[in-house]
């Protein structure tokens, strides 16, 4: 390596090092400022709060500037920043849980910061490990066949809750399957493409003006649509099957840069999505919930079994306005177990406003955009589909929870990524955080000059 190039590896951790400060900061003050605005006066926990967040931002930061030096300096610190955020926010909710026994509403903060450090903990243990993604290329179907009994197994052995089955149950504890899933068919179709990426991208026939794939190499879109389809049709899990279909969508897209791969798969998504929602029970009640969300509460929709959901999280959203309620002086807890759910994000709607809630999506977009980049920037052709396949689950799952709860399409019940309550999304979304700083940092190895 070069004498310039051994220079420039530091300065991205110190850039991450300034950026993991100023996140811890923000989460302590948020957690700070919720017990004065709540309580008149600073929380017992938070010293340990303040000290949990220190040391989930120093351990993962010095095992980078020992084992991934030149990896991306802002992956860390929005991830980092997200999970801090869902604390606050969850500690906020608890607070009010604590003191109106009567939502039956168990508190979540404690559990969930055990969950950040066990994900902080799986993170730290893949780059350790792993110090090369291109080694997952000899498992891939392996880890379909591993993807494929974790994504049917809620259908036989799950537990049916809030009218979907995506959990699965071991004990004290609940499993969702669906969060690990994507990674694992993100890590599929990376090196499915890469062998096949020519076959999948020879011309066709026309029809309308668009270059339609060959016949005999649409099998695979026909397979995944199938296996999303009966995802849908026997676990009741809308969110799922979106984030299964839409990633494989994504990345024939991008391995093929072919249009009309695209154009075929939101016409199928759009065909099967209009058959089970108008045949499947509990997904026709979300579409008539979605299409009016004010009838749940009259007397017909009750009489319906509608959920109310919808309509109070538009209330929430409506009274924080533009700058919001100011966080702790708001009502979020009105809208049903907002803390364990895609309805957190009425808690940022409503105590920090249409400004808190873009705030929010910005990070989001910004972390997918480092993670395309990365995508961008590796050389070999596994790790480039791989970092576009897990930014694009993150995208997709943030576009489905954000347009359910605004009412732009229909509920899902996904969790939004790193802030709403759950082990298994939080785990599964720091293991995306692993492999997208591993991928990054070997590519910023080879583009550096020898």
């Amino acid at each position: 390596m070069t004498f310039a190039a051994l220079a420039r590896a530091p300065d991205r951790r110190r850039t991450e090092a300034r950026l993991l400060a100023l996140v811890v900061l923000i989460a302590v003050f948020g957690y700070a400022y919720t017990g004065l605005s709540m309580h008149g006066r600073l929380t017992i926990g938070l010293a340990g709060f303040a000290v949990s967040m220190f040391l989930m931002a120093l351990v993962p930061h010095l095992v980078l500037r020992r084992f991934a030096p030149r990896a991306d300096p802002l992956i860390l610190p929005v991830a980092t920043l997200l999970t801090g955020i869902g604390l606050v926010l969850l500690h906020r909710l608890d607070i009010t849980y604590a003191q109106s026994p009567r939502l039956k509403t168990a508190q979540a903060a404690n559990g969930q910061l055990v969950w950040t450090a066990i994900g902080v903990a799986v993170c730290i243990a893949i780059l350790l490990i792993l110090r090369d993604h291109r080694i997952l290329q000899r498992y891939i179907y392996l880890t379909m066949v591993v993807a494929l009994v974790l994504l049917m197994a809620p259908a036989f052995f799950g537990a049916d809750m809030y009218g979907a089955k995506r959990w699965i149950l071991l004990g004290p504890l609940s499993l969702q399957p669906g969060e690990f899933v994507k990674i694992m068919i993100s890590v599929f179709f990376a090196g499915y493409l890469t062998v096949n990426r020519d076959a999948l991208a020879l011309a066709g026939r026309r029809a309308l003006g668009i270059q339609l794939p060959p016949g005999r190499q649409l099998a695979p879109i026909f397979t995944i649509w199938a296996i999303s389809l009966l995802v849908l049709i026997f676990e009741r899990d809308l969110g799922t099957s979106l984030i299964f279909f839409g990633v494989f969508v994504i990345m024939l897209y991008m391995a093929t840069d072919r249009i009309s791969w695209v154009v075929c798969g939101l016409l199928m998504a759009t065909v099967g999505a209009a058959v089970v929602g108008s045949l499947e029970p509990h997904v026709h009640g979300r579409v008539t919930a979605w299409l009016d969300p004010m009838r749940a509460f009259t007397k017909e929709g009750q009489a319906e079994h509608m959920s109310n959901q919808l309509g109070e999280a538009l209330f929430s959203f409506g009274s924080g306005g533009i700058t919001g309620t100011g966080l702790g002086q708001g009502r979020p807890e009105l809208v049903g177990f907002a803390g364990n759910s895609d309805f957190i994000l009425t808690t940022v709607g409503e105590e920090l406003g249409l400004a808190g809630v873009m705030a929010m999506i910005m990070l989001y977009v910004l972390l997918a955009q480092r993670g395309l980049r990365v995508g961008l920037s590796a050389r070999d052709p596994f790790g480039k589909l791989l970092a576009v396949g897990l930014s694009g689950a993150l995208l997709l799952q943030v576009f489905i929870v954000a347009g359910g709860v605004t009412g732009l399409i229909p509920l899902t019940g996904k969790a939004l990524p790193f802030l709403a309550k759950g082990g298994s999304s939080l785990v599964a979304n720091w293991v995306m955080v692993a492999l997208l700083l591993r991928i990054s940092d070997r590519a910023q190895r080879r583009r550096e000059p020898a």
